[in-house]
């Protein structure tokens, strides 16, 4: 059991029978009435985000959970197959658990989140940029780049993103995985 004086970013709590990550919380001591603490809190299974107040100095149940680094194997008709690198153990993930599933390749690392008493996989969470390789895009066009304008490009992954003109067929880009937007380009 935690009390409110333990809320931190990142802290999974079980509220209304299911698990909570806590992603914002603010103290709050007015003028007039009792301390209360809001906090805005992630459904760890859904992605739901939700706003709750509690008084301070309540008790809520803690959750432990293990972040694991996993190497991406294979997909398949069932999901997501992931290996521990340390005890080569396989795990498989369904695609709604997985942020940004249409950016993960063969070999990439991820973080998956496990809920540390019943060992069952919670999210998988990938690095914030990965490396890919544009395996389409149209040419563009030399001297127009006064402007931010961007095309479309699909990645070896078969995502498709906004790219700006001077990106061609073959180039390596980072991908930010949280807004599945173009980082920069790879200098090989």
């Amino acid at each position: 059991m935690a009390s409110t004086a333990d809320f931190k970013n990142g802290l999974c709590i079980v509220y209304n029978n299911d698990l909570y990550m806590i992603t914002e919380f603010q103290h709050v001591k007015p003028g007039k009435g009792p301390a209360f603490v809001r906090t805005k809190l992630k459904n760890v299974k859904t992605g739901k985000v939700v706003d709750n107040t509690f008084s301070a100095g309540h008790k809520v149940e803690t959750a432990r959970v293990e972040k694991r680094t996993h190497q991406f194997l294979f997909k398949d008709d069932f999901g997501f197959h992931f290996m521990n690198s340390d005890t080569f153990e396989q795990v498989m993930i369904e695609e709604q658990m997985i942020d940004a599933a249409d950016l993960i390749k063969d070999g990439q690392q991820a973080d998956i989140l496990f809920h540390a008493e019943t060992e069952t996989p919670l999210t998988c969470e990938l690095p914030a940029y990965v490396e890919l390789e544009v395996t389409y895009t149209e040419p563009g066009i030399k001297g127009d780049t006064a402007t931010n304008a961007t095309k479309p490009a699909t990645l070896e992954t078969g995502a498709e993103i906004q790219v700006p003109l001077f990106i061609n067929l073959g180039d390596k880009i980072k991908v930010d995985t949280r807004t599945h937007s173009y980082g920069e380009r790879v200098k090989s």
